[in-house]
């Protein structure tokens, strides 16, 4: 199976993913937010740099979770507004 590249809009979603989990994170360890999220320190690193962009569902869900983030924050975040910039949070 052949993965379709991912359009510079995806990516640009997926490092603005990124920064909302890396800034909500705080000063909580990357290690016990992983672990509590049960994903692995690796994947929630490669999420936070925007080297996975477009993490799964569930994978997002637990770290929001974690995080004391709700869906809809997250959702809000990642969404750009009417007048083309992002959704206020």
């Amino acid at each position: 199976m052949v993965r379709v590249p991912l359009t510079a809009e995806e990516l640009e979603r997926g490092q603005r993913l990124g920064e909302l989990l890396r800034a909500t994170r705080g000063d909580r360890s990357m290690v016990t937010v992983a672990l509590d999220a049960g994903i692995s320190v690796e994947t929630l690193r490669k999420i936070e740099t925007g080297r996975i962009a477009t993490p799964a569902f569930f994978t997002i869900a637990a770290v929001a979770r974690v995080l004391g983030l709700s869906l809809d924050e997250v959702a809000d975040s990642l969404t750009p507004s009417v007048t083309g910039g992002m959704a206020a949070s």
